[in-house]
């Protein structure tokens, strides 16, 4: 929801009010072939010293018919460039089970998938991942751009075919008097943390390139179309809830259930069932399925409890 804020000549004038973090607003940022121009800005800012890009083909462009309900809808992004470099750029909040496997079956996936029968392996073009991160899949690495291909141990290079790039934004260190002055990465990670709290002439006072005054001006679009918003706050909602339930789970947080059990004079049973449901959510965080319900419900409240700790554990480590 857009809000009024003081300009200064005394005038109020409206933030914008959508954060380009969640999902849907990313997709229609960077997804949209009539704004290919702000995806191709974003792109060669990731890319930096590699092949600058001039022309990009959205293959899944965002088409306004993707929204909270539909479970097939893709809401990342997949571009060729006029190298034919074959690219993947991705919004994650939080850090799904298995990421760093995910992110490079995928990037592989693509790589393999051009190869038809009879084909030359010299005919394969490059595959890239780009995945930007509000929470860091590195905690113990400080640089905001972190690029991932095959080399040596020494930084000896195999072949720059397949890449993994992450943007980690949370190791952003930059600010309101010094982004204008920033890198373009530096300056596109600042707009995707703050856009929601600035106006359209913050924008243009902050950033010297008019792609972000264009990005602006797509995010505004959907703070004012009552179709947008509503999918835009149901994404919101169901990354805050993803967060929350992953959150819980860190914290084991049934122990108000069971302390109000427990006053009810209820305990007796309730533990077993307790820990079975914690249990459910941790495999589903973290993307297990053994053991299964039928033979969690044969096992003991001992037995329930040391697997719960390691399921815990194992979400502990993933968020440090």
């Amino acid at each position: 929801m857009q809000e009024k804020v003081r300009n200064q000549f005394g005038g109020t004038v409206m933030v914008i009010g959508i954060r380009p973090t969640v999902d849907f607003a990313f997709k229609l940022m960077f997804g949209s072939p009539e704004h290919s121009r702000v995806t191709i800005h974003f792109l060669n800012a990731v890319l930096g010293r590699q092949l600058r890009i001039t022309e990009i083909t959205i293959r899944n462009p965002f088409l306004g018919k993707d929204n909270e309900d539909d479970k097939l809808s893709v809401l990342d992004i997949r571009a060729i460039d006029e190298h034919g470099r074959l690219l993947n750029i991705e919004m994650q909040t939080t850090l799904p089970a298995g990421m760093p496997q995910r992110l490079t079956y995928y990037t592989a996936r693509v790589y393999s998938d051009q190869m038809n029968e009879g084909d030359p392996y010299s005919s394969l073009r490059p595959a890239i991942s780009i995945c930007v991160l509000t929470r860091p899949m590195f905690p113990d690495a400080s640089e905001l751009h972190l690029e991932f291909q095959l080399r040596t141990s020494s930084g000896l290079l195999l072949t720059e075919d397949l890449q993994v790039h992450l943007l980690q934004l949370s190791n952003l260190d930059v600010t309101a008097e010094n982004v204008f002055e920033a890198s373009a990465i530096e300056q596109w990670a600042y707009f995707m943390l703050n856009a929601d709290k600035l106006t359209l002439e913050d924008v243009k006072r902050l950033f010297p390139d008019p792609e972000f005054t264009e990005a602006a001006g797509i995010l505004e679009m959907i703070s004012k179309s009552p179709e947008q918003q509503m999918h835009y706050e149901a994404r919101l909602k169901f990354q805050r809830d993803e967060a929350a339930k992953l959150e819980a789970a860190r914290l084991g947080a049934t122990r108000d259930e069971l302390e109000a059990a427990r006053v009810e004079g209820r305990v007796e049973g309730l533990r077993k069932g307790e820990l079975l449901g914690r249990i459910a959510v941790l495999q589903e965080l973290l993307g297990v399925a053994e053991p299964t319900p039928a033979e969690l419900s044969s096992y003991d409240e001992p037995h329930l409890s040391e697997l719960a700790e390691t399921l815990q554990r194992q979400i502990r480590s993933r968020g440090q």
